[in-house]
């Protein structure tokens, strides 16, 4: 349910359309309803029978019930995030306003359940009490909504914590990105792109289900076989493809349901919820990934487009780079194409610079990179991003030269997906 998407068109500043998707359900509206009850349903059940059945007085689970899994939640799961992250890493919350907010309310549940039963008359639970407890459900997923919308006294509250020079670290890194020796042209100046270093984990790849096509899974998961075959060059294929499918899975961003239930397996000896499924996702993410690559290196036209759709830098790092790559078609004619940045919730100016240009393909070449410049006031700030979208494909062939807007399909030259790209800073 919570992963249904619909279909939504937007229309950019001059006047061209893109279709998208986007989650009808807001992920901490989900995280709070459907997920929570799902995980707690259970316990609220037999309390609710057990309280039925004896003439609605407290039996042998009564509230300890809900106490007990709501501390399981707190403690046991919490203490389970921390302990998994391994020696030498980090972690980072991504929307700590969400957090700061369902903290708060997890207090004040233990707190109030208190005061009910001991203070404003102890020993029972009055009908008003019942009926104010069961409103402040609906009060505290509106006041996490807003949060994570930025709604309403999100501007007073984020100055609050705009205090300390040092940025958030990035949730995982990949490494160092190798650099590239190809040469592009922007904005009619030569750029030879290994000139330039990268700071240590200055770019990565973030694997969000939600960020990602299927296209993009299946290339992203090529890719870290290769990593893995090199890392372990004596295991056997059907070890480095489960491998690869659990460490994409572990990646991706969990909602509370899913620590309860992986708690309570390894607490029972269940073993690891994840590992279950990775041999076979692996295997048809790798055998799509085939099929696709054969039908892409044999078609006709060239398709360009962004290698990965999301990117992740540190404010700090300078610049961030972007790879475009070039595939199918006659490689022996020159293509150009254009691109640009735009402002999301990052500015141009203040958090990155603006920047356009032209990426010249010429014969033969098949990947080229464009930079961008990343702006470091040594200000804390929440996550921000800016756009970065690819136009106005121009193909030099050996006979003519000929000129088509982007998106429209041609016998040379298209744009691929993704042809936008995501910059996270």
């Amino acid at each position: 349910i919570t992963s249904q998407e619909k279909e939504i068109t937007i229309k950019k500043p001059n006047g061209e359309t893109t279709k998208t998707t986007v989650r009808i359900w807001n992920e901490t509206v989900s995280n709070l309803t459907l997920m929570a009850l799902g995980s707690s349903a259970p316990e609220i059940l037999l309390s609710v029978i057990e309280v039925c059945g004896h003439n609605f007085q407290a039996g042998d689970l009564g509230p300890s019930t809900i106490v007990g899994s709501a501390a399981f939640n707190m403690f046991i799961i919490i203490a389970l995030c921390v302990y998994v992250v391994p020696d030498g890493e980090t972690r980072r919350i991504k929307h700590l306003r969400v957090f700061f907010v369902t903290a708060a309310w997890s207090i004040f549940a233990y707190t109030w359940l208190y005061m009910i039963l001991s203070v404003f008359s102890p020993g029972i639970v009055e009908v008003w009490e019942g009926l104010l407890t069961f409103f402040f459900f609906p009060i505290c997923v509106v006041f996490a909504w807003v949060a994570d919308r930025r709604l309403l006294f999100y501007k007073y509250v984020y100055k609050r914590y705009r205090a300390g020079k040092q940025r958030g670290m990035i949730i995982e890194t990949e490494g160092d990105r190798p650099s590239s020796k190809a040469d592009i042209e922007m904005d009619g100046k030569a750029l030879n792109s290994h000139t330039e270093n990268f700071l240590d984990g200055s770019l990565v790849m973030e694997i969000d289900e939600k960020d990602q096509d299927d296209e993009e899974a299946r290339r992203e998961m090529a890719r870290i076989l290769k990593e893995l075959k090199q890392k372990h060059p004596d295991k056997e294929m059907e070890q480095l493809i489960e491998l690869a499918n659990y460490q994409v899975l572990s990646q991706q961003q969990k909602s509370r349901a899913f620590y309860r239930i992986q708690a309570t397996r390894l607490m029972t000896g269940a073993g690891n919820i994840l590992k279950r499924h990775a041999a076979d996702q692996a295997r048809k993410a790798v055998s799509m990934h085939e099929v696709n690559n054969d039908i892409i290196e044999n078609d006709p036209v060239s398709k360009i487009y962004f290698e990965q759709a999301t990117y992740q830098c540190l404010e700090n790092c300078g610049t961030v780079a972007l790879t475009i790559v070039r595939r199918g078609g006659d490689l022996t004619n020159t293509v150009f194409v254009e691109f640009r940045t735009e402002d999301g919730t990052a500015n141009a100016g203040s958090d990155y610079e603006f920047t356009e240009g032209t990426v010249v393909f010429k014969p033969g070449e098949t990947q080229k990179e464009v930079k961008v410049g990343i702006i470091d006031d040594d200000i804390f700030e929440e996550d921000e991003n800016f756009l970065v979208h690819l136009s106005n494909i121009r193909v030099n062939s050996e006979t003519a030269d000929v000129n088509w807007e982007s998106n429209h399909v041609t016998s040379l030259a298209c744009l691929g997906s993704p042809s936008t790209a995501t910059v996270t800073i």
